[in-house]
Formats: structure tokens, C-alpha cells, sequence
């Protein structure tokens, strides 16, 4: 929890005092009245003393501004160096002084991902903005439900996977959906597959959004060079031209959209510290809170930088336990697997064990809404890094000097001539 660290108390009578002492620096801040149950005034600012001088200082005459002057008792706050910071900082005061409504104070909308209902006994691949403890496969966050749409159709145009939203019942006298006569769906529901042919296809879809497309290219280039090996020199050119075609799609697809449950990194951002560079792991979807590099202070240390960090890392790692989100055990994977010893076609079960999740922190989705915000905004400030499948140290210290580098000068105007 990152607290409210600094505060004092307000005095009317000495506020010229009070606003001194402030510091003219970025910061979230809480306000807190002198009747008791009053609701606090909580907010974040790039400068606090102006903030704190805008809220408290005397009103002018037929001023309709908010102002806190008669009922404020005093004033906590804590220093921020990134909006990052600012947001997680107020993300979790918000929920502790207002835990009916911080969602709508913060507007704090759950992320869209995509997702493939593996529960069901048709699986489909959809867009949502719901992410629950179904044993379904859920990759994301993405920006805007408009861009998970967009990668979810061109997702979904290589794979024969349904579409629709009826429910399926497996009628041959049912007319069937524009995808089936397309040839776009197998067309479970007039029996155009039997139940393992669509299983099999479930797989290979499930299994290629939850690589982010790599086993779906893999599959594709073995193709290619098995009908290149036989001569068939047209088929291969236009499993050639698919395997662009996924590339490009794939290409859409962010660096943050990821398995939700296996959503690993580590954000740098500056702080409010000199030389100080602070480091938010996140595991699984759920941001910790930071730890703290003090370059000033390592002239001191026997260890490198690169054994601080991994320390820090490793321990993170290790408290946030075996992975939350995932829903069955390494144990469940053999036993499904032990039942059906002579199945070449992945099981709802299997699909489940796999990918599917059963449990979901409650602080999972507001906390993936706020990697989206930081990640999708332009400019973005700080870096973030994925632990694939180990964390890249090399590039985390590149990335600190980095970040500790003064910024760059805006250029200076010519003079006209």
C-alpha cells in the first residue's frame, strides 16, 4: 500500500504558512474535513502548493470555484514522480475512503479483452469486457473494445470456429448462418462436424491465441516446407501467402495483450527521489506495489545493481505465490491426460486445464484497466519489460540510465533571416 506520507494541519489564521510549506511539486493529495463522517476531498496535482492555494485559500467575491477553506481540517499527501505513480497511489486511497463508488470516481471501466468460452460445448472466440473465474482463455487488455474487435476478426478468419450466439442443437433441418455457407464455420449446428472435428478445430484456435500466434505460424511453415519437399509448389505458395496474412495479423496484436493469467513485468518509472528509479512488478495481471533503486546509495552496496534488481524481482515473484489466476494444478493436466491415453484431439478438459481460469482477484480487472491507460497512452512515460520467460536485466539497467537522464532541451528557434 502506498500511503499518505506527509501532511499538517490547517489553520485558517496562518494559512500563508501552511501554503509555504507545501511543496510546488507533483503529488496526490486528501483533504480532511473537521466534521466527523465527512467525506474527505481527494485528488492528484502536477503542483501541489497551487492546488492546495486553489482549495483553501480566501475566496474571491462571486467566486463559484470549489473552496475547502471553512470545513478543512488538515491536509496529507504524498510526492509523486509519474503519472503512473499518481494513478495507483489514488487507485488505492480511492478504494479505501470511497469503496462503494471509487470505480466511478476513478472512471475505471474493465479492460476489453478477448476471450474463448471454453466452458461451453461449442466454444466461441469473442470480444468482452468481463473477466471471470469460467475456466475460459482471456487475452488481453487491449485499448478500446474497437481494437479487440478488429485483431478478434482477423482472428477468427483462419480458424472454422462458430460465430454466432444460438444456442446449438445439432438440427440438419436448421438452415444455418452466412459463416456456414461461406465455408467460414463447420456448421455445428446442422451437424455439418462431428463433435471432435469442432473440438479439434476449438484446440488449434485456443492453442494459437493463447501463444499470441506462434504455434498457429509454426504449424503453417510446417506445412509449407512439407508440400515444398512434394513438389506442390501451388499449395505451398498459398499456404505462403496465409502465413503473411497471420503476420500481419499478429502484428496488430499490442505487446500488453497477453494471457491475463500470465501477464508478467516490470514497469520503471522516475520518482520523486533524486537518482532513484522505482520498479512496478506486476504478476499475473496484479501490480505490486514498488521497490526502489537508490542509485546514490549502491557506492555502498557489495552487490551489483543486477543482483539488487533480481533479487527484488525473485522475491516478488515468490510472494505473489503459484499463479492465482490459473485454474487447475500440474496434477490435474496429468490426470485429464492419464483418462484419455489414446486421444489425438484436445478434450473441452484438456482446453480447460490448459488455458481455462477458476479464479480471478477481485482487483484483477481495475488493475489491468490502469496497465491499459499507462500503456496505450500517448506519451507514454517510463518503459515496461516481460519476463519471457526470464526477465531481460541487461535491459532494465540500460533502461535506468535511461530514465534518469535529464531530458533533452527543446531546440532553439532560428532566427529569421
Amino acid at each position: 500500500m502506498l500511503d499518505l506520507d506527509c501532511g499538517s494541519d490547517f489553520d485558517p489564521n496562518r494559512d500563508e504558512d501552511f501554503f509555504a510549506a507545501l511543496p510546488s511539486r507533483p503529488a496526490v493529495f486528501l483533504i480532511e474535513m473537521q466534521a466527523p463522517g465527512a467525506q474527505p476531498y481527494l485528488s492528484r496535482t502536477v503542483d501541489l502548493r497551487r492546488a492546495a492555494e486553489r482549495l483553501l485559500h480566501r475566496p474571491e467575491a462571486l467566486s463559484k470555484r470549489l473552496n475547502l477553506r471553512d470545513v478543512a481540517a488538515r491536509i496529507r499527501f504524498r510526492l509523486t514522480g509519474s503519472r503512473f505513480e499518481q494513478s495507483l497511489v489514488l487507485y488505492q486511497q480511492a478504494r479505501i475512503h470511497f469503496p462503494r463508488r471509487y470505480r466511478d470516481f476513478l472512471r475505471l471501466r474493465p479492460p476489453a479483452v478477448v476471450k474463448i468460452n471454453l466452458r461451453n460445448a461449442y466454444p466461441r472466440c469473442y470480444v468482452t469486457r468481463r473477466i471471470s473465474p469460467d475456466e475460459g482463455l482471456y487475452v488481453g487488455p487491449f485499448a478500446s473494445r474497437r481494437a479487440a474487435e478488429f485483431f478478434a476478426d482477423g482472428f477468427r478468419d483462419f480458424f472454422k470456429v462458430r460465430r454466432c450466439q444460438i444456442k446449438i442443437r445439432r438440427d440438419p433441418k436448421f438452415p444455418g448462418c452466412i459463416y456456414s455457407e461461406m465455408k467460414m464455420c463447420l456448421a455445428p449446428c446442422f451437424a455439418g462436424c462431428s463433435d471432435a472435428e469442432y473440438a479439434a478445430e476449438v484446440g488449434r484456435a485456443t492453442e494459437a491465441l493463447a501463444t499470441l500466434g506462434a504455434s498457429l505460424e509454426t504449424s503453417l511453415e510446417q506445412e509449407r516446407e512439407a508440400t515444398s519437399e512434394l513438389l506442390d509448389f501451388e499449395r505451398a505458395a498459398s499456404l505462403h501467402k496465409k502465413l503473411e496474412k497471420v503476420s500481419d495479423v499478429m502484428n496488430c496484436f499490442p505487446d500488453l495483450a497477453r494471457r491475463v493469467d500470465q501477464l508478467d513485468a516490470v514497469i520503471l518509472q522516475r520518482t520523486a527521489e533524486e537518482n532513484t528509479v522505482a520498479f512496478f512488478a506486476v504478476h499475473h495481471g496484479i501490480i505490486a506495489d514498488p521497490f526502489l533503486v537508490r542509485f546514490d546509495e549502491l557506492s555502498s552496496q557489495p552487490r551489483s545493481v543486477e543482483a539488487i534488481i533480481r533479487s527484488h524481482l525473485e522475491a516478488n515473484s515468490s510472494a505473489a505465490g503459484a499463479e492465482p489466476a490459473r485454474s487447475f494444478e500440474a496434477s490435474d493436466l496429468q490426470t485429464a491426460q492419464s483418462a484419455t491415453p489414446n486421444a489425438t484431439i484436445p478434450s473441452a478438459t484438456d482446453l480447460k486445464v490448459q488455458f481455462g481460469i477458476r479464479f480471478v482477484p477481485e482487483e484483477l480487472p481495475e488493475h489491468l484497466s490502469l496497465l491499459a491507460r499507462w500503456f496505450y497512452a500517448k506519451p507514454r512515460e517510463g518503459e515496461i519489460f516481460f519476463r519471457d520467460p526470464t526477465w531481460p536485466y541487461r535491459r532494465l539497467l540500460r533502461a535506468c540510465a535511461r530514465i534518469l537522464a535529464p531530458p533533452a532541451a527543446p531546440p532553439r528557434p532560428t532566427p529569421s533571416s
